[in-house]
């Protein structure tokens, strides 16, 4: 099994959808990318907390077998987030966002966690990214994450980190942002030509698309019931990705396909509550069964 480390934001939501609203609850980039991966691989988080952190979201961190040894606590209030979805799921609208102790977050990477097989870089401040990959001797695999803020804010600076990185993870609103144009195809060529191997374009209800120079390929997002909150949907999905990447070793094609479904499960989960109240109580068995009903729904004969 391998190592993943991930850098991002551990926050507390208040979320609001038409389904329910919930208060203060643990959220945050890294946290659910590191909840998803716990399910394959063994995974270091870095991020910051400030003193009004809850023990208990602590707790359950550690009870997933997740190395918070980089997770700092310092004086100050936790970063938080309040948003709420109207029935067009796809977007959340920020009300307030408080970054606290985030602000000034300044990544420090413990001996332990120096030689990772995979690098996560959650979407902070490009600036940022910059440093944790100077701080770190080049891991086999590097992937990363982006938004608006700092496509719009901090072009150049995110330029520099893709030129460095394997993998860009990014819907499709912010892949529209940083190609500067609405298809979707040409976005991933200028964006391949500039450094990644692969870009993997979020789509919400509409699925994911992976470039790369060989091939497109594309999965739907599974047909659910009961969605009751989009909230780090994203997150999961690059956590299952990249987690059953680093826990195969498998860089082939076929092991990137494999693990565009896997995140895509973890993904399907996720929505189905708030915060991750789905993840706190799924089971390894349930995962491989909606992946097999993923294959199923995907699977088709060829032409004689």
């Amino acid at each position: 099994m391998g190592k993943l480390l991930v850098v991002g934001s551990v926050a507390l939501d208040t979320v609001k959808t038409p389904f329910g609203e919930v208060s203060e609850v643990l959220g945050g980039s890294a946290t659910f990318f590191s909840t998803a991966a716990s399910y394959f691989t063994s995974v270091d988080l870095i991020a910051v907390v400030g003193e009004d952190f809850p023990p208990q979201h602590l707790d359950f961190l550690k009870s997933r077998g997740i190395d918070v040894t980089g997770l700092e606590r310092r004086p100050g209030a936790t970063f938080r987030w309040k948003g709420e979805y109207t029935h067009q799921l796809n977007e959340a609208h920020t009300l307030d966002t408080k970054l606290n102790v985030f602000e000034t977050f300044r990544p420090q990477i413990p001996d332990a966690y120096r030689s990772p097989d995979l690098l996560f870089l959650g979407n902070i401040d490009p600036e940022l990214q910059l440093d944790v990959l100077q701080k770190l001797s080049r891991p086999p695999l590097v992937a990363c994450d982006t938004m608006n803020f700092w496509i719009n804010g901090k072009r150049d600076a995110l330029w520099r980190v893709l030129e460095q990185v394997d993998i860009l993870i990014i819907n499709d609103g912010e892949a529209r942002a940083l190609g500067e144009d609405s298809n979707l195809v040409k976005v991933a060529k200028k964006v391949l030509a500039r450094g990644p191997k692969h870009l993997i374009i979020k789509r919400g209800e509409y699925g994911v698309l992976m470039f790369n120079e060989k091939q497109v390929f594309g999965a739907p997002a599974f047909p659910l019931e009961d969605v009751r909150d989009p909230t780090g949907a994203g997150d999961t999905f690059a956590g299952g990705f990249l987690g059953h990447l680093t826990a195969t070793g498998d860089r082939s094609l076929e092991a990137f396909k494999q693990a565009i479904i896997f995140g895509s499960v973890m993904a399907s989960f996720t929505v189905e509550a708030f915060s991750l109240d789905r993840l706190r109580i799924l089971d390894y068995k349930e995962v491989q069964e909606r992946f097999r009903a993923f294959k199923r729904l995907t699977h088709f004969e060829d032409i004689s």
